[in-house]
């Protein structure tokens, strides 16, 4: 029975030793959408899960492919639909937010490039948290 038990331990802090944490900063659901016509923005909607056990702050989000990408809160004033600059997003420790139409989302201004693909940057002030690859979603013709 000792032995059983040995072997179990061990093999508890063999798992504990092997396993893959997940990176604080995890990207999901992106959709990055195709400018209009003539127009030389997107949107990028996703949803943005912190791992970790600290906050995260995210106070800049920049892509080579467009001039600026600002962090944007859709909302309804006195009945009228406005959109306004955010500062910053801070993620809980464990929590997800949906970057989502109608709420917060990215603005993607000054298209700089024809790809098919956008890549996105994500800082706390110089720290790159997390950068990613996203296939702009083409709209329906």
């Amino acid at each position: 029975m000792r032995n059983i038990l040995l072997i179990g331990l061990a093999l508890l802090a063999l798992v504990a030793c092997t396993g893959e944490s997940s990176p604080p900063l995890v990207a999901s659901n992106v959709v990055v959408t195709e400018p209009l016509p003539g127009r030389m923005m997107s949107a990028a909607y996703l949803s943005l899960t912190n791992n970790s056990n600290d906050a995260i702050l995210i106070n800049r989000v920049s892509s080579p492919d467009f001039g600026a990408v600002e962090l944007h809160e859709s909302l309804l004033e006195d009945g009228v639909a406005k959109m306004r600059p955010v500062d910053s997003l801070v993620i809980a420790p464990g929590a997800t937010v949906a970057l989502q139409q109608g709420g917060l989302h990215l603005m993607l201004m000054h298209k700089k490039t024809d790809v098919d693909t956008v890549s996105l940057n994500f800082y706390e002030d110089t720290t790159l948290l997390l950068s990613l690859e996203a296939q702009i979603s083409r709209r329906n013709e």
